[in-house]
């Protein structure tokens, strides 16, 4: 049997295979966050297609720090019943779900909060409008919006929570010297700059309990001019592992201008597959939990190696898995042709039309045929 439809154990939640599917946003929740039937749909698909673990859209944790339209959200009780619909219907189709908690902090979107974004820093240049500084009061506040928010999903059903630290989000501007130039306790060395995503984690833990799976998603390096570097964000995993995190997911790059750098665009060989492992060898090496591997993975080949090379425990995907939400269970039935996304991003399209997220490439061919 190949190594990717071994079982696998985080914390005690059994999983299937060693594929994830990596959040995203879909733009198919309401207007006030809650979960659809759309949205339901879309993560049965998932679980009947043969995926692991399935790690929701990234659901804002408090009002204020909502990133954009008809996103899911988790920072009210009022939410809890339709994202108790969502995770039944996942374990009705035997699969397991994660809830990925996220406050966008700088990159919020003003004109649905009504609120001036607040950062850990009021720096300029990564986009337009006002910022400010948060206070440590607030810093306090969002720990407590997340533990909160982790009660909501452990209610909800949710087989455990990812903290969203990654790509540009409050957390992980915390960890940025681009946008962390904070000079109390939140700033400076990479202890302090960690701080607050350290908070988070062990607030989340004292409401969860010990025995509920929290990950993570880290970038392994902003690839941004002074940016979050490989260096510190070893550190930072070594810290959370102290701390109790039962796996990371890593990843890289942050949102400037609606782009995440390095591009992801056009990965048609295998040569340009899991653009991170390099950085993924460095991270194994260093901690002792799974280790989850996102970017560009789009053949099952290059993702066997990676786990049997012990670059990686897991592999993550997302946009293979808009186009084929099927893709794990085609190539567990021998069909081990690449994944059929071309990497063109074209699906953020109709989701930023209202229209929900979906292959755009592979409708227009459809009609072409």
């Amino acid at each position: 049997m190949s190594t990717m439809f071994q079982p696998g154990d985080i914390n005690g939640m059994k999983l299937a295979n060693r594929f994830v599917r990596s959040a995203t946003w879909e733009g198919m929740a309401a207007d006030d966050g809650a979960c659809t039937p759309k949205l339901v749909d879309l993560m049965v698909s998932l679980a009947k297609g043969g995926v692991g673990l399935i790690i929701s859209s990234h659901a804002y944790i408090s009002a204020e720090g909502q990133a954009g339209p008809w996103q899911i959200g988790v920072h009210k009780d009022e939410l809890i019943p339709g994202l108790t619909e969502m995770t039944a219907a996942v374990h009705d189709n035997g699969g397991k779900i994660v809830m990925q908690l996220a406050h966008a902090g700088y990159f919020a979107f003003a004109q649905l909060t009504g609120q001036t974004p607040m950062a850990p820093s009021n720096v300029e240049g990564f986009a337009k409008g006002s910022r400010r500084e948060m206070s440590t009061e607030e810093i306090q506040g969002v720990v407590q919006a997340y533990g909160a928010a982790a009660a909501r999903a452990r209610q909800a059903g949710f087989d455990g929570v990812q903290i969203h630290s990654a790509h540009g989000y409050l957390l992980s501007q915390f960890l940025s010297p681009a946008f962390n130039q904070r000079q109390d306790e939140y700033g400076g060395d990479i202890r302090n700059r960690a701080r607050a995503l350290l908070e988070v984690l062990k607030e989340i833990r004292r409401v969860v309990g010990s025995d509920y799976p929290v990950l993570v998603k880290i970038n392994c390096q902003d690839f941004i001019e002074n940016g979050l570097q490989a260096e510190d964000s070893v550190q930072t995993a070594k810290m959370l592992v102290e701390n109790g995190i039962d796996a990371i997911e890593l990843s890289g790059g942050v949102l400037v201008g609606g782009k995440l750098s390095p591009s992801r665009m056009g990965i048609k060989s295998e040569g340009k597959e899991a653009y991170f492992q390099n950085e993924a060898r460095s991270f194994k090496s260093q901690i002792d939990v799974p280790l989850i591997l996102v970017g560009g993975n789009r053949s099952i080949q290059v993702a066997e190696h990676l786990i049997d090379e012990g670059v990686a425990d897991y592999i993550s995907l997302s946009r293979p898995l808009i186009r084929e939400p099927g893709l794990i269970n085609r190539w567990q039935s021998g069909d081990l042709s690449r994944a059929t996304c071309l990497s063109d991003n074209m699906c953020f399209g109709p989701a930023m039309k209202g229209e929900g997220i979906y292959c755009l490439t592979e409708e227009r061919e459809r009609k072409r045929k």
